[in-house]
């Protein structure tokens, strides 16, 4: 399957929306993304990254860049909504989408890529370590504003 990738634009954001409610069992709305779109437009270190077969969106995931002032750290990036349309998963895609994440966070000197993934995504777990991504020996702390 030959997937093109590109980063999204606004115009695409109802069909982000779509899969990734799909994907996430979420209940974002276009309006939500749209603001949030508009407010960090200028923001070149948040890529949505989309891809399509096609002409149809079957992948998306969003990277955030990280430039740090710490020389161990460096540069690094964070993975969120990794997802790949249901009914074409077991096709290779999220590998394809994951080669292009690290081929852009290439371009931005990055030096670390990491994400957080739910427990009920067992598959999604499974093509992380099999792309050589490690559960690091920490745990993820949440508090509301």
């Amino acid at each position: 399957m030959e997937v093109n990738f590109r980063p999204a634009t606004r115009a695409d954001l109802e069909d982000i929306i779509t899969l990734t409610n799909l994907c996430f069992d979420e209940q974002t709305s276009l309006a939500y993304a749209e603001k949030i779109w508009d407010e960090n437009a200028n923001d070149s270190n948040q890529i949505y990254l989309n891809g399509y077969l096609n002409g149809e969106l079957v992948a998306h995931t969003k990277i955030t860049i990280i430039p740090t002032i710490y020389e161990e750290m460096n540069t690094f990036a964070i993975l969120n909504h990794v997802c790949v349309k249901p009914d074409l998963r077991r096709h290779h895609l999220g590998t394809k989408l994951l080669d292009e994440v690290f081929r852009i966070c290439q371009e931005h000197q990055v030096k670390n890529v990491e994400l957080w993934s739910k427990n009920f995504r067992t598959a999604a777990h499974g093509l992380y370590h099999h792309y050589g991504f490690k559960v690091v020996d920490a745990k993820f702390f949440s508090k509301d504003v």
